[in-house]
Order: structure tokens, then sequence, then C-alpha cells
């Protein structure tokens, strides 16, 4: 799979609001689709605040869709897009959505685990939207700016490139062996 650029949730529900008639259905791996029995469970918002290796501050926030299957529930087809939005609609009723967040999209089953993946291609074909689910990727957001993301255990820089030294002289400043505690020598 290839790693999916986020989306944000104004363009996510944008989309939506294009294909309301269809039914929203949710590809969580290569040909194989959330079961018709889903429901949205619930829509969290996530203001992220966190301190990088680098040492930088990073603000954003995450719009968490998730997504259940009950067991024993048996059911043909998807939800409509137009269900899928009125839960929405429900939810910012109460709690207003940031439109620049990132969407994810929380699911899991027996044979998956639970995970969060970015909203990846959503495409209208016949009479649903499928929304193509990828996984988050880890990254080092210092390494991302050409930095550095801190120091190891011996104290050097683990994700910069090695710098090269430069070379300090010693010079001895003790005085010589032969006058150092005789009359005169200056030592006492």
């Amino acid at each position: 799979m290839n790693k999916a650029e986020a989306i944000n949730w104004k363009t996510f529900k944008g989309k939506l609001l294009q294909y309301p008639d269809l039914e929203l259905q949710f590809q969580y791996a290569e040909g194989k689709l959330v079961d018709a029995a889903y429901h949205i469970t619930e829509i969290k918002q996530a203001p992220i605040t966190s301190v990088d290796c680098g040492g930088v501050m990073n603000n954003w926030t995450e719009i968490i869709v998730q997504l259940w299957v009950p067991d024993n529930e048996p059911q043909a087809r998807s939800m409509k897009v137009s269900k899928a939005l009125s839960i929405i609609n429900i939810v910012e009723k109460m709690l207003p959505l940031d439109g620049n967040g990132t969407v994810k999209i929380e699911f899991g089953n027996s044979a998956f685990d639970t995970r969060q993946m970015f909203p990846n291609e959503m495409t209208a074909e016949g009479n649903s939207l499928t929304i193509d689910l990828r996984p988050d990727a880890v990254q080092c957001k210092a390494q991302e700016r050409g930095g550095s993301c801190g120091t190891n255990d011996k104290g050097e820089e683990c994700c910069a490139p090695v710098a090269e030294k430069s070379k300090v002289q010693l010079i001895n400043l003790t005085a010589p062996t032969e006058a150092c505690c005789t009359p005169g020598g200056g030592c006492c």
C-alpha cells in the first residue's frame, strides 16, 4: 500500500455532500470492505500538542471517525452517505469540528487489528462511494526539516549527518622538569 496524503475535514465532508444518495463503503485492505452492517459509533476531535525529538513544539487537530461492526447483525447494503451526513450534523451541533483537522478513520475487526487510517481515494462508482483507507506512517519531523532529532546516549546527534570535528592543538603549560622545585625554579 502506498502512503496516503492527509485530507482535511472540510474536503472530506465536501466530498460526502456531493453524493448523498450513494451507499458509503470503506475499503480497509486491498479488496476488503468494512462489513455493510457497520455503524459510525462516534466522531472524535483530538487536538494534538507534541514536542518532537529535535525540540520543536508541534500542534495539529485530528478528526477521527470510528466504525464498528456489530456481531450477528447481517445487512445487505451499507448505509447511505446521507445517513453518515446526518450523524455528522448531530456531532457538529454539539462539537464544532475543525475544518482544517486531519481526517482519520478508526476501524478493526477480528481479522484486522484496530487502527486509524487515512482516507485515500474517494471513488463514486455505480451505487457506491467507496473510501479507500491507507495506514498512517511514523515519521521524524526534525529530520524532515533537515535537522537533528536530538542526541543518543553518548551525546552524539542521532539523525543528522556526522559533522567533521575541528582539531584542537594542545599546548603544554607545565614548566620543564629541571626547573621544578629547585631554588629559583618558581614552584614554591
